[in-house]
C-alpha cells in the first residue's frame, strides 16, 4: 500500500488541475488572510461590539488565551483615539489571522488587501456556500476530472500499440501509463478523502508551478498541467505500486 505522504503526494495532479481549470474572474468573497475575509470581518465586528466569542470559533481551544488577552490589549488602545484606534485594530487582526493559521499549519505571511484575487475554486467554493448551490461548482469539478483522465487515458492507450517496437517507444508507453494511472489513483483519493482539510495546511493553499510529471511522488509531488494543456508526454516514469513486486 502506498505511505500516507506518498497518497497526499499523489493528490497533488488533481489539485493543480482543478485550480486551473477554474480561470474566473470578477469579484470574490474574501478568504482567511484578506482584509475583505471572513476572519477580519468576523474582528471588525467584535471590536466595535466589544464581544470576542464570536471570534473564538478561527483558532484552536489551546490558542484561546491568546487572543482573549490580544482583544482586551486592543479594546484599551481603541479608546485613547482614531490612531490608535486604527493601530490597536491592525495588531488584533494580523494577531488573530497568525494564530488561526499557524492552527492550520500554515505560514502568516501577512494580511493582503482587500479584493485580493483568490485561486478559482476557493472563490467558487466560497460562492457556492454564499449562493447555497452547489451545482456549478460540482459541473466544473467533474468536467476538469473528466477531462484530464479522458486525455490520460488517449495518450497511454496510443502509446501502448507502439509499446513493443522499441525500447523507446516502450519506455514511452510505461510514461504514459503511469501518468494516466497515478492520476486516476489521485483523482480517486482525493474523491473518496475524508476530513482532509485544507488538503497540506492553509486556507488559501495557491497552485505551485508544475513539476516535471516524471518525478518520483514520494520526492516531488507530480503536478500536472490545464486539462486544456495536459496531453503533454512525460519523458520519463515514475514508479507505481502497481509494478512493484
Amino acid at each position: 500500500m502506498m505511505s500516507k505522504r506518498a497518497r497526499l503526494s499523489s493528490m497533488g495532479p488533481v489539485v493543480a488541475a482543478l485550480a486551473a481549470v477554474f480561470m474566473v474572474t470578477g469579484s470574490a468573497l474574501g478568504h482567511c488572510d484578506t482584509m475583505d475575509g471572513p476572519v477580519v470581518k468576523d474582528a471588525q465586528t467584535a471590536v466595535m461590539k466589544g464581544d470576542v466569542t464570536g471570534l473564538l470559533k478561527w483558532v484552536p481551544q489551546a490558542d484561546e488565551d491568546e487572543i482573549r488577552q490580544a482583544f482586551q490589549k486592543t479594546l484599551l488602545v481603541r479608546a485613547k483615539g482614531p490612531e490608535a484606534q486604527e493601530l490597536a485594530d491592525m495588531y488584533f487582526f494580523e494577531t488573530l489571522v497568525r494564530v488561526h493559521r499557524a492552527g492550520e499549519g500554515a505560514p502568516y505571511t501577512g494580511i493582503k488587501p482587500a479584493g485580493t484575487p483568490l485561486p478559482a475554486p476557493i472563490a467558487m467554493s466560497d460562492a457556492a456556500l454564499e449562493q447555497g448551490n452547489l451545482d456549478e461548482l460540482a459541473r466544473h469539478i467533474a468536467a476538469a476530472v473528466e477531462t484530464n483522465i479522458r486525455e490520460r487515458f488517449a495518450a497511454a492507450a496510443e502509446a501502448r500499440k507502439h509499446k513493443d517496437e522499441s525500447i523507446e517507444s516502450g519506455r514511452k508507453f510505461v510514461a504514459a501509463y503511469v501518468e494516466f494511472v497515478h492520476y486516476v489513483e489521485a483523482a480517486h483519493n482525493l474523491a473518496t478523502a475524508h476530513g482532509a482539510h485544507h488538503a497540506q495546511g492553509g486556507c488559501v493553499q495557491h497552485a505551485a508551478a508544475p513539476a516535471a510529471a516524471h518525478e518520483h511522488p514520494q520526492e516531488n509531488a507530480p503536478t500536472v498541467p490545464p486539462a486544456e494543456h495536459s496531453s503533454k508526454q512525460p519523458t520519463a516514469a515514475p514508479k507505481h505500486k502497481h509494478c512493484e513486486h
